[in-house]
């Protein structure tokens, strides 16, 4: 499968922003799908998650009750709803697929990683 992530941009500090994440070749819709976010210096981390059918979401301490993870099985794609922004929330995030039982929170779960979309938010 293959993914294509967009939607970031530049933000001032409380201010939203929607990423979204195209999916074209396997089936979308027996994928889990998890977004992942990496700032200068510091490592790939977790952000949110969200099963096939779109009936469980996961998230990070960080971001939870701020961000919203959704899935579209029809159109292939998935989308992160990212409100109240903060400075820390800069980085680029990642989309990425994978069709196992492993944790969905340990990056090397996924099989398939979108390029990448730059959030950077100002304070």
């Amino acid at each position: 499968v293959q993914l294509q992530a967009s939607g970031g941009g530049l933000v001032q500090a409380g201010g939203s922003l929607r990423l979204s994440c195209a999916a074209s070749g396997r089936t979308f819709s027996s994928f889990a799908m998890g977004w992942f976010r990496q700032a200068p210096g510091k490592e790939r981390e977790f952000v949110s998650s969200i099963r096939w059918n779109g009936r469980t979401t996961y998230y990070s301490d960080s971001v939870k009750g701020r961000f919203t993870i959704s899935r579209d099985n029809a159109k292939n794609t998935v989308h992160l709803q990212m409100n109240s922004l903060k400075p820390e929330d800069t980085a680029v995030y990642y989309c990425a697929a994978r069709n196992n039982y492993r944790s969905g929170y340990d990056p090397s779960a996924y099989e398939y990683w979108g390029q990448g979309t730059l959030v950077t938010v100002s304070s």
